[in-house]
């Protein structure tokens, strides 16, 4: 008798990855179909242009701030959405959003970030690096949601 019979042992679908790269120009794109396909796994598929545009910018700030380049990342499945983490060892943490100059090219990353995600913060780590996190759940505000 052949045929498939799905094992009663298997592990159920994680709910977290981590992964430590180096990141270059192409790193995005990579990071956001990993992140597409874990939020997909977890049902949280309405989540995924605000997880993956906001995962851009944080791996966009490594490319630009973090001197090797390297980072880890960490998605987490939560009760109420999704947690992402970018943790490196460059100490220098990053200002909180604030008013710019129209005429600046740069600096907005921060203030994209703050109007995406419900939650996110800059966090120090034990080994002199930072974390940079943010939470989108189930009710965030970019789901287009009109109270009207």
């Amino acid at each position: 008798m052949n045929g498939y019979f799905p094992s009663i042992y298997a592990s159920p679908i994680p709910t977290q990855y981590r992964m430590t790269l180096t990141v270059g120009e192409h790193s995005a794109r990579h990071i956001r179909r990993i992140a597409r396909m874990h939020l997909e796994n977890w049902e949280l598929q309405h989540l995924t242009d605000t997880v993956e545009l906001a995962l851009t910018e944080l791996i966009a700030n490594v490319i630009r701030h973090v001197p090797d380049s390297r980072c880890t990342l960490l998605l987490l499945k939560q009760q109420t959405g999704v947690r992402a983490e970018v943790t490196d060892a460059y100490g220098q943490l990053l200002p909180a959003p604030a008013k710019l100059d129209q005429e600046s090219e740069r600096g907005r990353g921060l203030l994209l970030l703050d109007a995406l995600v419900d939650k996110w913060g800059v966090s120090p780590t034990g080994a002199g690096g930072k974390t940079v996190w943010f939470e989108c759940t189930n009710h965030s505000r970019v789901q287009g949601s009109n109270p009207l």
